[in-house]
């Protein structure tokens, strides 16, 4: 078996959630690693969508950011960030929206806005961006982080992105017609939302993964479904590829400072 590391099975455990004919709204950072992974393996044909406007970005190295050069570089075209918005993302032409979270709920509620009151932080995030309209308006969500009890809590601090709000029918109750997040990948496993309760349940631990080790990382009682799977381990492919693509991007961001 090939020697991975947590991270790598996080990134490569949500790539394989994508598919050929998404047209995917990306978040910088773990989802954009996991797009491009998707992108460069098994769904060449994934529509790449980044907030500032770039639609088909094909990007060699991941963006630092979304105004990064190298998203409009690769890009099909670019569009305007209203056109982006009204046009793409509330026309309901975007398939699957892809988010990180500083902090999350059991019902897939994400703040990124600020860590204790918001009158008086402990710490000031750097905010929702578009995330608040992607979590609403695009067809489905899925959701990627590390876990730790700082980050998966019982109550968030500050709700950035709605999720199921306090589960069950909470969205369509709000008038929100779309799914809204339908799988969370950790670290340590595959979590998908009860289809009453809404509440994300883990579906699979990635290999070696205890139960125990998924509790100790989560401020909630977890929920496991009925039949908890394993996590296939990352392939030589999907390794290599992933690998690839950090030490490129680590090459030209290191090339970038020195400029």
């Amino acid at each position: 078996m090939n020697s991975f590391t947590p991270n790598e099975m996080m990134t490569i455990a949500a790539a394989r959630a994508l598919s050929n004919e998404d047209v995917c709204f990306v978040g910088i950072g773990a989802p954009s690693a996991a797009c491009n992974v998707a992108r460069l393996t098994h769904a060449p044909g994934i529509t790449l969508i980044y907030e500032s406007g770039t639609i088909g970005t094909a990007p060699d190295v991941l963006p630092l950011s979304i105004g990064d050069g190298e998203l409009c570089e690769t890009a099909l075209t670019t569009v305007s960030v209203p056109e982006m918005f009204r046009y793409w993302l509330q026309g309901g032409r975007i398939t699957t929206g892809f988010l990180g979270a500083a902090q999350i709920d059991r019902f897939g509620n994400i703040n990124t806005t600020v860590i204790g009151p918001y009158d008086k932080p402990k710490v000031r995030l750097p905010g929702g961006g578009g995330a608040p309209e992607i979590a609403t308006s695009s067809q489905q969500i899925f959701i990627t982080m590390k876990q730790s009890t700082r980050g998966m809590v019982e109550k968030i601090d500050f709700y950035t992105s709605f999720g199921h709000g306090d589960g069950g029918d909470h969205r369509a109750r709000l008038g929100i017609a779309t799914k809204g997040p339908v799988l969370l990948v950790t670290d340590l496993a595959v979590w998908r939302p009860d289809p009453e309760t809404k509440e994300f349940t883990v579906v699979s631990l990635h290999p070696g993964v205890t139960r125990a080790n998924v509790q100790e990382t989560c401020g909630w009682k977890v929920a496991y479904a009925a039949d908890v799977e394993e996590t296939p381990p990352p392939t030589e492919l999907e390794l290599t590829t992933l690998r690839d693509l950090n030490e490129r991007t680590a090459r030209a961001h290191a090339a970038g400072k020195g400029s």
